[in-house]
């Protein structure tokens, strides 16, 4: 009985904790089919209407509400994103793979890497903007912007592929390299489609945390604005369900990803019990 109750109480706790997590959401999107222009953000709803959406691509006439400013910040987060997450990537693997063998200074190395995601975002990009006018650097989104995601993300990516590795069979590797095939050869071929599943969580980590970040590109982006700081510019002057619409979207992007990501990783996993059944074999 005791048990039973443990269960249903940790069953209601995990229902009201996921609804206080998509209320919110539930209700930005009911509010995004109110009717426009005259239609804002309240209840109950006027009317139901797509008006938001097709305003959000230009298909309304025009009114005094202004299209939301998001075509080249949107264009600027993606590629910022995509940027991040090879950079990112591409250093978490490295740096998992140095710390299969400790080495002099690990300990130091590695709490110096995951610095990068302790630190308030608002500090390290005022200090990034303190430095880069010290030293006569312009800001931009490519440039200061760039290194501060970098730094905030690859600690992330670190950290997923060093638990990945830390698990990974090195006899696998050694049998590779007993038949005379190079490191680098076996890397590839036998290492890296074993830690793909983890090396595609580091990547949406680091896409994910970098489409997102606000604080850290606030003060690094210089005049060009990435997409949260352009939506953030619209709640300063009127918020209308344009910005709802505008979020679902991006709502259905982000579980879009994820299938693209549940899908790969099944190809990889099967991938994986393939090569295994052909090693038992």
């Amino acid at each position: 009985m005791q048990a039973g109750g443990i269960k249903l109480s940790l069953g209601v706790y995990t229902a009201l904790f996921l609804i206080f997590l998509y209320a919110p959401m539930v209700v930005l999107a009911i509010l995004s089919f109110q009717t426009g222009p005259e239609g804002g953000p309240q209840f109950p709803i006027i009317e139901w209407s797509t008006y938001w959406y097709k305003h959000l691509f230009g298909l309304t006439p025009p009114s005094r509400i202004a299209p939301l400013p998001i075509n080249e910040a949107l264009v600027r987060s993606l590629v910022l994103s995509v940027m991040t997450m090879i950079v990112s990537t591409v250093l978490g693997v490295t740096s998992a793979q140095a710390f299969r063998r400790r080495f002099p200074g690990s300990g130091v190395v590695f709490y110096l890497i995951v610095l990068g995601m302790m630190v308030p975002g608002v500090l390290v990009g005022l200090g990034m903007a303190l430095v880069a006018n010290a030293l006569g650097v312009d800001r931009h989104w490519w440039g200061t912007a760039f290194v501060l995601h970098v730094v905030y993300t690859y600690p992330f990516a670190f950290l997923v592929m060093l638990a990945i590795l830390n698990r990974f069979d090195q006899s696998v590797e050694e049998a590779s390299w007993s038949l005379g095939v190079s490191p680098a050869r076996t890397f590839r071929k036998v290492t890296f489609p074993l830690i793909f599943p983890g090396v595609l969580s580091a990547m949406l980590f680091a896409f994910t945390l970098s489409y997102d970040e606000f604080s850290r590109t606030l003060f690094a982006s210089g005049r060009d604005l990435t997409l949260p700081l352009a939506i953030y510019g619209t709640f300063s002057v009127e918020v209308h369900p344009n910005v709802f619409a505008f979020g679902v979207l991006t709502t259905i992007f982000s579980f879009a990803l994820l299938g693209v990501y549940a899908v790969l990783m099944m190809l990889s996993i099967r991938r994986a019990k393939r090569v295994a059944i052909q090693e038992e074999a």
